[in-house]
């Protein structure tokens, strides 16, 4: 909206308020259209100001001075507008409050008796704030030494520590499970090769779908490849169920972080702890960040 139209929508708004007899709302607008004269046509400049003496007797026209120029001025708590170094205000007839106040400067305030059709001024000097001086030169008193010895921070108690308890062992399980299965896998495997590198040798490098030696355990050297494969089957069982408990407990660990123990008059997981997904070209999986 250009200046033009502004001026003429609020002077128009203004005639309008001054037919309803808002006698201060008529009176702001006219005279801020008329602020801005050079916008609006001779006839609107002379209806205009028609309209603002029509309003003005039922009112009281304050003309404030502010000093300095920036200082933020409130009638009735709520500003004014931009700050000026002096402003042309309207008041219904009562008392109002007006107050002014700047960076590194006192405030100031003032009651204002609004008698309709007066013209009273009011002038704002806000002096710089008072530095202290007596109290400044003056010797520091030391302070006397409070006999109470400071607070210190109470352990938390058993409800609120046995999930935290409960998530580190769960980490330290899976943990060590896991490593001690693939250990089992890893040795089983190794001991299946052995056991198949023995067993071509007994059988000549016969490829036959069974070993002789499970058909007959009292020939020579068939001791130490059962043997061999009894381990192995070991390995590999012990292997597998490690595995499989491990990640067992670690599901149970991870899933510990996203229940909520409100129930039990404790705080959120969700509240401490904060999972987010991650993906790479040839792995995926979650980073959990928080307080355990």
């Amino acid at each position: 909206m250009t200046e033009r139209e502004s001026a003429e929508v609020a002077g128009e708004l203004g005639l309008c308020e001054l037919k309803l007899r808002k006698f201060r709302d008529a009176a702001e607008h006219l005279a801020w259209s008329l602020e801005r004269r050079k916008a609006l046509s001779p006839e609107q400049q002379k209806g205009f100001a028609d309209g603002l003496a029509k309003a003005v007797p039922f009112l009281a026209t304050l003309y404030l001075s502010v000093d300095p120029p920036d200082a933020e001025v409130f009638v009735g708590g709520k500003p004014i507008g931009r700050p000026r170094r002096t402003y042309t205000l309207f008041f219904v007839p009562g008392k109002h409050m007006v107050r002014a106040r700047a960076p590194g400067r006192a405030e100031g305030t003032q009651t204002l008796d609004a008698q309709a059709g007066t013209e009273p001024i009011m002038t704002f000097q806000l002096s710089r704030a008072a530095e202290s001086s007596a109290t400044d030169n003056a010797p520091a008193v030391p302070k006397a030494v409070s006999a109470v010895p400071p607070a210190r921070p109470q352990a938390p108690g058993q409800p609120a520590s046995w999930p935290t308890t409960l998530r580190i062992a769960g980490i330290a399980v899976t943990t060590a499970t896991l490593s001690a299965g693939s250990l089992l896998m890893i040795r089983a495997t190794n001991l299946d090769g052995d056991l198949s590198e023995r067993r071509d040798g007994l059988n000549g490098g016969a490829t036959a779908s069974g070993s002789r030696c499970w058909q007959a355990a009292d020939r020579p050297g068939c001791a130490d490849l059962l043997r061999l494969r009894d381990e192995r089957n070991l390995s590999a069982g012990m292997g597998t169920a490690l595995l499989i408990a491990g990640g067992v407990i670690g599901a149970a660990t991870v899933a510990s972080f996203f229940t909520d123990f409100s129930f039990l008059g404790l705080t959120p997981a969700q509240d401490r702890i904060h999972a987010s997904p991650v993906a790479t070209g040839r792995e995926i999986g979650v980073v959990i960040e928080g307080l355990w």
